[in-house]
């Protein structure tokens, strides 16, 4: 008899799951509390599909290599159905800059580094219909799980799942219901011994959408930067499906007369006509908003353990998605590390029987996939933070500080701008295809990194103004540029 597997959840990392765990011959059972989509196509998808337990669902989205190899090597059908719906390959030649294109000569690799992109409801939409498809799979709608059913014992065992009016038994439960699932909190009442580790990104996200015009085309690239970070304001834009694309502004959340203010789609606006890159993406010939801005907050990184010490917490349990890693979506690795660990979830059932060792064997699989990456972006959130601080207070960097951030700014940074092999290589470890840091610990590319570094400022290609200081842009938007300082020395 097939090996019967609950998931709780059809949001991505729910239809991961699935897709990692259909061709096994499992019978996979998908939970959803959100009504299904609407039978239309994507636009309509955008506009109506209601789902509670998305935050991020009218945010931007960019789907790593990672993600995509995934799908291109094991799911060439879906690959095909998310063209055909408008879905987009964007390749490494829209990295490149002027001085990279000089001296461009394409090689197979170049193939791999390649994103997918599209509004994240037509690719969760396409993806569904894909996996309703699939044999042994059935996804169930409106189906609201009420709570895990949890044998006691020195190991709990999950068992199945209550939901209104019964119990689904299981033999395998799997929690894919993002961050506000309660699962994990029914499992440590329990007895169940879960570690977790968490901490606020300290920052807030706005988005919204646009349309081409009829007729209108994208911007050329390799002009002024479509993303960038101000300090006080990251920004970035991204195509989407049938002419759609949407900027998103992130802001500090110590920024508080700026986030209060972003909301406004007039000032939203305002703000992106006053960013060089952004701003010919808006022009009005060009493009007209589409939609309201989207606010998004409480953003954390959060690590759970379901194994400390390297013994099971819980037997036929395992969590997956944000229910298990969250990170700030910055750094747009959210998909990918849910698609990462339905594949490791896969490896994991099919290495035996063991309820213990398939658990040890799965975190083990997303420490070492996935550890890495959480670790360089909860870094990067922590000195973000600090010098957003430093610079609404007019506070003077550390020397050390200083030193890191001439060798980013001035080295690192510079030297992908000019060298297209650097800038594979780097691009190897954003898309998750090999460690964040393996490229840069090379010697060959340190040493041209350093180099660039060492140059004269005056000699090096440093790319246009990305947007106005703090001040001008505060001015330019009638918002007073002292009262998030005097708050916060107050606090």
């Amino acid at each position: 008899m097939a090996e019967r597997v609950v998931v709780i959840g059809a949001g991505m990392a729910g239809l991961w799951t699935a897709l990692a765990l259909a061709p096994t011959g499992r019978e996979v059972i998908l939970l959803e509390r959100d009504p299904p989509p609407p039978d239309d196509d994507p636009d309509v998808a955008f506009e109506t599909w209601a789902r509670r337990g998305v935050g991020q669902l009218r945010h931007s989205h960019a789907f790593l290599a990672r993600l995509r190899l995934l799908i291109r090597d094991r799911h060439p059908e879906l690959l095909a159905d998310l063209h055909a719906a408008g879905c987009r390959d964007l390749g490494l030649d829209g990295s490149l800059t002027a001085r990279h294109r000089e001296r461009y000569v394409p090689k197979p690799v170049d193939e791999d580094l390649v994103i997918l992109t599209s509004r994240r409801t037509t690719l969760e939409l396409v993806m569904r219909r894909y996996v309703a498809r699939l044999p042994g799979v059935t996804i169930r709608s409106g189906a609201f799980v009420r709570e895990l059913v949890i044998e006691p014992g020195p190991v709990p065992r999950v068992t199945g799942v209550r939901l209104d009016d019964s119990v689904l038994s299981a033999d395998v439960v799997v929690d894919a219901a993002g961050r506000t699932s309660p699962a994990t909190e029914q499992l440590v009442a329990a007895g169940a011994p879960v570690r977790e580790n968490s901490e606020g990104a300290g920052v807030i996200y706005f988005t919204r959408f646009y349309r081409l015009r009829p007729g209108a085309e994208e911007p050329p690239r390799g002009q002024a930067p479509s993303n960038g970070d101000l300090g006080y304001l990251k920004f970035g834009v991204f195509p989407g499906d049938s002419g759609w694309f949407s900027i998103t502004l992130c802001t500090p959340e110590i920024e508080e007369e700026l986030r209060k203010a972003i909301v406004d789609p007039a000032v939203f606006d305002a703000v992106c006509r006053a960013l060089p890159g952004p701003a010919r993406w808006i022009e009005p010939e060009r493009a007209e908003g589409a939609s309201r801005v989207f606010g998004m907050g409480q953003l954390e990184s959060r690590w759970r353990d379901f194994a400390p010490g390297g013994r099971a917490g819980v037997h036929g349990f395992f969590a997956l998605g944000d229910s298990l890693v969250r990170s700030n979506p910055l750094y747009g690795r959210g998909c990918s590390f849910a698609a990462v660990s339905a594949e490791l979830l896969r490896e994991a059932l099919d290495a035996g029987s063991d309820p213990e060792a398939r658990l040890v064997r799965y975190v083990a699989g997303v420490e070492r996939e996935l550890r890495p990456y959480y670790e360089v972006m909860r870094d990067a959130d922590r000195t973000a933070l600090r010098r957003a601080r430093q610079a609404l207070l007019g506070a003077r960097p550390s020397l050390r500080g200083r030193m890191v951030k001439s060798f980013l700014d001035d080295g690192v940074a510079i030297a992908l701008r000019e060298d297209v092999d650097l800038l594979r290589a780097f691009l190897r470890g954003f898309h998750m295809l090999e460690h964040p840091q393996a490229w840069l610990k090379r010697p060959a590319n340190l040493a041209k990194v350093l180099a660039t570094w060492a140059r004269p400022r005056r000699t090096k290609a440093y790319p246009p103004k990305l947007g106005p200081d703090r001040r001008e842009m505060l001015s330019a938007l009638g918002l007073p540029a002292e009262a998030d300082a005097a708050r916060l020395l107050g606090a």
